[in-house]
């Protein structure tokens, strides 16, 4: 199984340097969209990344969604410039800084990335910005063009009768909670021990021992230890700030002191600086809670929920007081759903809910606070939870009583689309459209190169 998978991933590789070597050596105007062009090295280049994120190969496939999508966001990216609808350099920074961390992160880190790439991340960010400023601006006018699309009651009764009573959707059970969670705080002596731990590491390494061996045998970080502790390069924005005031401080070579951040102690080590880039490696040791400090924890989770049963605090104040759920905490203890985030819904379907929470609302009535209830954790921090079950709707048959919020989302969005769908076909119309033949016969094309097309330019 290990040499099918090691062969399986060695065409994969090849495969993608074909990829790239088209992007070298090939180019030409593969769409001509008004007095706009896509180049095929620019298509090219979306595959790429496309098979950086980990997906299958599929070229056919993939490059005709690709194509289709670049036609849309030139033509709103033309009316953009028409109307004066443009974005700041931040917004476009921030976005080229977004996806960098998640491609560093598919790529299992940054060296990896610009091996990949066949440049250095600077260089490649710098290339991509233009077309990440484009696409900005697309989704800007985008949203310019159905701000104003808005949805009535009785659009929402006309949508929910096109469905048959029949066909009507499957609701899932869904629950409203909320939780408080306690994690154990070490005291300076119970935080002392990991600190030594890591103190005479740091000795080993200053005495000459491989700071590369140390780290892949005591770091506790998974997504480093086996590279030795290697980061890669990193900006200012992409680790904790204790991290990267040290990171940028220290000189290529030097060794930093033992440092805490949420993570864990760190001691790390600076490799190479360009710019305003660190390469940096470090070993982490995360400190583990210990029996007296879960004690001690419990006994404040125990104080907390009884204070919230006396009515001395609303569950929603002491979650913002106490809770160590950054998500949650400034949301009145209440979690959102996940899946929708734009929606910032609290309502969750139970199957979508974390098994272990479930099973404690499992036997709750809707209203009552569970006492304290051990948790670990998905960073295996151990501590305690204290959870609020708001509400619950059983799994039935959508209706507009219950679900009235869900229909008009749909009709909203199905309304939403109806006005692009009209807007791209005028446009369509009176904008010259030429799609180089290799292209034509995907389906997600066909649209564009109707004989509707004009060859008149777009105004």
């Amino acid at each position: 199984m290990k040499k099918v998978l090691l062969m399986a991933s060695g065409l994969l590789f090849l495969f993608i340097l074909n990829v790239q070597a088209q992007t070298k050596s090939v180019d030409k105007v593969i769409a001509v969209l008004g007095s706009d062009v896509i180049l095929l090295s620019e298509l090219n280049q979306q595959y790429v990344m496309y098979l950086n994120q980990g997906n299958p190969p599929d070229e056919t496939k993939a490059k005709c969604y690709f194509m289709q999508q670049m036609l849309v966001q030139r033509l709103l990216k033309q009316q953009a410039d028409i109307d004066s609808v443009m974005v700041d350099d931040k917004q476009v920074d921030d976005e080229l800084d977004r996806r960098m961390r998640y491609q560093i992160q598919r790529a299992g880190g940054q060296d990896k990335l610009e091996e990949f790439l066949n440049k250095s991340v600077l260089q490649y960010k710098d290339e991509m910005r233009a077309d990440v400023k484009d696409q900005l601006q697309a989704n800007k006018m985008q949203g310019t063009i159905t701000e104003k699309v808005s949805i009535t009651p009785l659009e929402v009764k006309k949508y929910f009768d096109t469905y048959k009573k029949d066909s009507l959707p499957d609701i899932p059970a869904e629950y409203e909670v909320g939780e408080i969670t306690l994690n154990p705080e070490l005291t300076k002596a119970e935080k002392q021990r990991f600190m030594d731990k890591l103190d005479a590491i740091r000795l080993r390494v200053k005495s000459g021992e491989d700071f590369g061996f140390l780290a892949k045998t005591y770091s506790e970080d998974p997504g480093s230890a086996a590279e030795g502790g290697d980061l890669g390069f990193f900006d200012r924005t992409q680790m904790a700030k204790e991290f990267t005031a040290w990171a940028f401080k220290l000189k290529p070579g030097e060794l930093s002191p033992v440092f805490e951040t949420d993570f864990g102690f760190h001691i790390l080590q600076v490799v190479e600086r360009r710019g305003e880039q660190v390469h940096a490696r470090h070993i982490l040791i995360r400190p583990q809670s210990t029996p007296a400090s879960l004690e001690r924890t419990k006994l404040h989770a125990d104080s907390i929920y009884t204070n919230i049963l006396d009515k001395k605090l609303s569950f929603s104040t002491a979650a913002s007081l106490y809770s160590a759920d950054k998500e949650s905490k400034y949301n009145g203890g209440m979690i959102l759903f996940a899946d929708n985030v734009t929606a910032r819904t609290t309502f969750i379907p139970a199957d979508k809910l974390d098994p272990k929470i479930y099973q404690v609302i499992d036997t709750m009535k809707v209203g009552e606070i569970s006492k304290p209830v051990p948790f670990t954790g998905q960073d295996g921090k151990e501590g305690y939870k204290i959870v609020f079950l708001k509400s619950s709707v059983a799994a039935h048959k959508g209706n507009l009583d219950q679900d009235y919020t869900k229909f008009k989302d749909k009709a909203q969005q199905e309304k939403s689309d109806r006005t692009m769908s009209e807007w791209f076909e005028k446009r369509r119309k009176n904008t010259y459209i030429r799609i180089d033949s290799d292209y034509q016969e995907c389906s997600e094309l066909k649209l564009w190169t109707k004989p509707a097309a004009s060859t008149t330019e777009a105004k």
